[in-house]
């Protein structure tokens, strides 16, 4: 089969189209034959094994230990392992797997739901990643509640677009803040209100929130708290990629602010839910979420789509077709 493969850290150069052997399920595993996959930031930070933090948490100090890129995934089944009982071959599903920038890859059963019917394979190759990431930090960290105002900054990216739709699902009231280019966006996925960035500082603004996720990190912690409620908190679930040193003092600052003040300061890591995915793929085929797809790029031209995602002006999300 064929699949994209890096042999060394370093800038989307290094990403190969290469012939690698069709990958074999275990006991508790799936094959999938890959319609969709898509593109995130953490795809860019093992490509680049930056920042060092990544090599030390087992992805290879010198070297990639995995030669394969990717997370999200959408397709078919292709066959299942012995002890596999929820799924069975021609099942569409997706869900999160290693080394989606394939034509096959594999995956435990636990990561993975069917695909709604109303869904393409490209919207739910979409959704993983950044939708639970999304969902996570308003409803798990920030604890969002119908009526609140809530803040999103960064709401045409990836995580923000998925996070506009959730919380108006929850029945928040939504600022989302973007580009100039973005505001229609923002609208049309349902925030009730916009600020461009370009032409207003959201921390000057005077207005309070119960809530903000911030997708960007631009701002410093003080200057968010003005525009937080006494006991509001504060979500990072993104930012810069920057230095060790300086991811490290991010969540340092934010523990240590939380404790002198009332409100609260939180960064975050996504986790893996099957449960969660469960979640967004019944918001899909409700209706109440429909992913924000902004670019598609076939397989060879992986390398281009990591470039645009490291651009930073991703509308939604960059997706990989077969």
């Amino acid at each position: 089969m064929k699949a994209i493969v890096y042999h060394n850290y370093g800038s989307p150069d290094v990403l190969k189209l290469e012939e690698v052997p069709k990958p074999t399920p275990r006991d508790d595993g799936v094959l999938i034959r890959v319609h969709a996959a898509s593109a995130n930031a953490g795809d860019w930070h093992l490509l680049r094994g930056k920042p060092f933090l990544v090599r030390l948490m087992g992805y290879g100090l010198l070297k990639p230990k995995n030669k394969l890129l990717g997370w999200d995934i959408a397709g078919r089944v292709e066959t299942v392992g012995r002890n596999v009982t929820q799924f069975k071959p021609g099942d569409e599903v997706f869900g999160a797997c290693s080394g989606a920038f394939a034509e096959y890859a594999c995956t435990s059963e636990s990561r993975l739901v069917r695909k709604p019917d109303n869904v393409t394979f490209e919207q739910a190759a979409a959704a993983p990643v950044a939708a639970l990431t999304a969902l996570q930090g308003l409803r798990d960290k920030g604890k969002i509640q119908p009526g609140q105002k809530i803040l999103i900054n960064g709401a045409g990216g990836g995580v923000g677009t998925f996070a506009v739709q959730i919380a108006k699902s929850f029945g928040a009231e939504v600022t989302a803040v973007s580009s100039t280019r973005n505001l229609v966006l923002a609208r049309s996925i349902g925030a009730d209100f916009v600020i461009d960035y370009s032409q207003e500082d959201f921390t000057k603004s005077g207005q309070r929130y119960g809530l903000i996720l911030d997708c960007f990190a631009n701002h410093s912690l003080f200057a968010c708290r003005r525009v937080l409620n006494p006991k509001g908190k504060y979500i990072v679930v993104g930012g810069p990629s920057g230095s060790m040193f300086g991811l490290l003092a991010g969540w340092i600052s934010a523990l240590v602010l939380s404790r002198l003040v009332s409100q609260k300061f939180i960064m975050f890591i996504a986790k893996l839910s099957k449960e969660d995915l469960t979640v967004m793929r019944d918001l899909m085929q409700a209706g109440k979420v429909t992913p924000v797809i902004d670019r598609r790029y076939p397989l060879s031209e992986v390398p281009d789509a990591i470039r645009y995602l490291e651009e930073g002006h991703v509308q939604g999300k960059v997706v990989i077709t077969m």
